[in-house]
């Protein structure tokens, strides 16, 4: 692995904010101030493409997260930042509406929206970019 697709990879998995290409850039230019945008979009798409990163589409950009392990994920429509949950907390309902329908998952994603506790706390409100979503209205 080349010196600059480690450090990606590296700042991608030191987030948890499951981080833009433009967001991954910052970081690597930290350490590889020569390092080109289109370096990092190249070498995210080739860590995805291995296995070593997924990628996720947010309503502005594509996100990468460094923790393939199966998890969910929790998007706070107010501020945007995005959670993991953990899939022990969303495995057992998965296994159980499967079962009732008699359906064999292979694979799932769930995605959760709504507002953070620090979001509710402040009383914001969705932000306008998340109204355009195509989950709003779903229960």
């Amino acid at each position: 692995m080349t010196r600059a697709r480690r450090i990606i990879l590296d700042v991608v998995r030191a987030s948890e904010a499951h981080p833009s290409a433009a967001m991954v850039y910052r970081g690597v230019r930290r350490r590889l101030p020569r390092v080109s945008l289109a370096t990092v979009y190249r070498n995210l798409r080739m860590l995805a493409a291995e296995g070593l990163l997924s990628e996720r589409a947010d309503v502005a950009a594509l996100r990468f997260d460094g923790n393939t392990a199966t998890h969910d994920h929790f998007t706070c429509v107010v501020c945007g930042r995005i959670y993991d949950v953990p899939a022990r907390e969303t495995g057992e309902a998965t296994a159980r509406l499967a079962s009732r329908a008699g359906f064999e998952v292979l694979s799932r994603r769930i995605e959760l929206y709504g507002r953070c506790a620090r979001c509710r706390r402040a009383g914001g409100s969705m932000h306008p970019i998340h109204r355009r979503k195509p989950w709003q209205g779903v229960a």
